[in-house]
């Protein structure tokens, strides 16, 4: 058992600085009496003395002023600790980890990420992209909070939001022959050279949602991580690209580009935010999946 807690340090840190015990234990909330008593009692456990008396007023030994010095330095970090962990308990204050397996999401990502950081000044955000195109394991494994994906995989545990919808479209150049045309078929990208992000091709939605249900295969494939690279090499009739109709609107005032419709019907997805049902009380992860969902694209 402590022979010393933190009510010794309050009382010891009180009567410095009231002056008196009178003054301290009204300070404290506690009868002269108590107040007395616990200091006899700290001082018989320690075996030796924190005060002693000079007349009416009382005066501290050298093992009580360094005691005192060390309650001055304890008491804060103490409060300050016990501070954080209610803000832990009430979801104000944590680490928010965002995992991405939307590689065009990141402009999107950081409009929403800005104000967010603006309302929650104590949660620190996080975003590790080597989780792309695998963040359910890294979801489950408590690596991450949050998954960006257009692809969620639902599993026991883990609950999916979506918040926004966009249309997959073939992006082409001011003089690519299909510019002005409604829409494009499978057939039409046989001559092409696709530009798509360096992923696997069974993660691309124009692979596996378009091309190949047509049994049809671009003439080249070119992987290319950046977009701004990707719609520059499409601007310059270098080849086409299958980008969220959303981003490719944020590049044309930049670049000559034209989106055109996947087929007649389009290809239109989802965005979803996942997060483990455990972590469904969290305030700052709540906040930032609404914050989300409400912000326009």
């Amino acid at each position: 058992m402590a022979i010393i807690d933190r009510s010794h340090l309050a009382i010891i840190q009180a009567i410095a600085r009231e002056g008196s015990l009178t003054a301290a234990s009204v300070k404290l909330n506690l009868t002269q009496s108590a107040l007395s008593h616990s200091i006899r009692k700290l001082e018989t456990n320690l075996g030796v003395a924190i005060w002693r008396r000079d007349g009416r007023s009382l005066e501290l030994t050298q093992a009580g002023a360094w005691l005192l010095s060390t309650a001055n330095r304890l008491l804060p970090q103490l409060e300050d600790i016990e501070e954080r962990l209610l803000q832990f308990a009430r979801g104000e204050r944590g680490k928010l980890r965002i995992g991405m397996e939307c590689h065009p999401c990141y402009q999107w990502l950081t409009r929403i990420v800005a104000p967010y950081l603006d309302r929650w000044p104590k949660v620190d955000v996080d975003v590790r992209q080597k989780f792309q195109f695998g963040g359910i394991g890294a979801l489950i494994g408590h690596e991450i909070d949050i998954l960006v994906t257009p692809d969620p995989l639902y599993k026991p545990g883990l609950r999916f939001v979506p918040v926004f919808d966009y249309e997959l479209v073939l992006v082409v150049g001011a003089g690519h022959r299909l510019r002005g045309v409604h829409h494009v078929m499978p057939e039409d990208l046989l001559e092409e050279t696709l530009i798509t992000y360096p992923v696997s091709t069974e993660r691309l939605d124009i692979y596996t949602q378009f091309l190949q249900p047509g049994g049809i295969q671009p003439r080249r494939h070119k992987p290319i991580e950046t977009t701004d690279i990707m719609l520059l090499m499409v601007a310059h009739g270098r080849g086409v690209a299958a980008l969220p109709r959303w981003l490719v609107q944020e590049y044309v005032s930049r670049f000559d580009l034209f989106p055109l419709r996947l087929g007649k019907d389009g290809i239109f997805k989802q965005i979803f935010l996942g997060h483990r049902e455990n972590d469904r009380d969290l305030k700052y992860l709540r906040a930032f999946i609404k914050h989300a969902a409400d912000a326009t694209i």
